[in-house]
């Protein structure tokens, strides 16, 4: 199975519904008016960039979100917020997750007075399933993967006649995800006064872990619309047992992956790309690789037991999986392509974004204590 893609993107955004709510997007705003809200730390590892020898290596830490332990309640409270503000007669959300975007829609749905009920995938584990039912949702658990999960969510959801807040897009269900998408917009907007300035970017290259594809493709669609052809380079990384934009991207279509689906990258197990999500993607990403949990691992590692003055960031097997395949990148001789192709040198400035903390506690403790 092939571990990486090259990609010429052209960076040319679509005209699409999708593409229309992300320009509309007031997703900061309204974030800035929830109590829970405060800006996430962006950390400079100066002493990790030496020691692989690079120029920068930044984390924006969204394990600090919300008090969520995830990034995802970005997506979700925008998505309510905007879906409530169209029919205040919403009672019920719905959707199906493999943790964090469950437990963020629970979050929000309690939050605006509303129930919820969450399906969850067959490998969910026993943590993340408490997270979401400590927010008061039904959290139903079936004996499917997470692409049939989904489809799951969806039809019961039209049977019932509840909301299904899902973070992924199929034909005629763009509208729902696009909000989602727009929400993730915040945590790239409070990097404008530091490393997203305007005109030229201060990074030169940003490693996204990617799932079902929604989140990585609002992140190229931020900077795409921001910098253009000057965004910085773009890389998309997913476990090697789901690796579903990687696989689409190799087939030029998109794809069910192809693998066992068993990885501890629970987050990023997922099935077909998102269909907004993938025409961004394919537009603007510059490649795609898979990486091993070995890699997600070395990096939970190297995040918690930071050298000397570098902030410790706790990071779960699905937030550390950028900075996974940053050190992939750097230490397997046969990506020198790769290297080459997206200008990863001694000198270069990189972002990796932790999205989650320890969000399974028993996998995180076993993790680290294999030091």
């Amino acid at each position: 199975m092939n571990e990486v893609f090259l990609n010429s993107p052209d960076n040319k955004l679509q005209n699409s519904l999708t593409n229309d709510i992300l320009l509309k997007s007031n997703s900061l705003e309204y974030h800035k008016t929830l109590e829970e809200y405060s800006v996430t730390p962006l950390h400079d590892l100066k002493n990790l960039s030496r020691k692989l020898n690079v120029g920068k290596i930044y984390v924006k830490d969204e394990s600090k979100r919300f008090n969520l332990n995830a990034f995802k309640g970005l997506g979700a409270s925008y998505a309510i917020h905007k879906a409530l503000s169209l029919d205040p007669n919403i009672s019920i959300f719905c959707t199906a997750t493999d943790g964090n975007h469950g437990r963020a829609v629970a979050w929000s749905a309690a939050k605006n007075n509303r129930k919820s009920v969450i399906y969850v995938p067959k490998q969910t584990s026993e943590a993340r399933i408490k997270a979401i039912a400590n927010h008061g949702s039904e959290v139903i658990q079936l004996d499917l993967n997470y692409e049939d999960t989904c489809k799951y969510a969806s039809g019961i959801s039209n049977k019932m006649d509840w909301t299904l807040i899902q973070d992924t897009s199929w034909e005629n269900y763009e509208e729902i995800p696009a909000y989602i998408m727009s929400g993730y917009l915040t945590h790239l907007r409070e990097m404008e006064d530091s490393i997203n300035t305007l005109n030229q970017p201060g990074v030169d290259i940003v490693f996204l872990q990617c799932g079902v594809g929604s989140w990585p493709a609002s992140c190229i669609w931020y900077y795409i619309n921001r910098y253009f052809r000057n965004k910085p380079k773009i890389v998309l990384v997913e476990p090697d047992e789901s690796s579903g934009i990687l696989q689409s991207l190799l087939s030029n279509k998109r794809v069910t992956p192809k693998g066992s689906l068993n990885t501890i990258m629970a987050g990023l197990n997922c099935g077909i790309p998102s269909k907004s999500g993938w025409e961004i993607i394919k537009k603007g990403c510059d490649a795609a690789l898979s990486i091993s949990d070995e890699y997600a691992e070395k990096a939970i590692r190297a995040l918690y037991f930071p050298i000397k003055d570098d902030k410790r960031v706790i990071s779960g097997e699905s937030g550390a999986a950028g900075l996974g395949g940053l050190i992939k990148c750097l230490e397997v001789n046969k990506f020198d392509t790769l290297r080459e192709h997206i200008g990863l040198n001694t000198k270069s400035k990189i972002l990796c974004i932790n999205t989650e903390g320890n969000t399974d506690p028993e996998s995180f403790k076993s993790i680290i204590s294999n030091n």
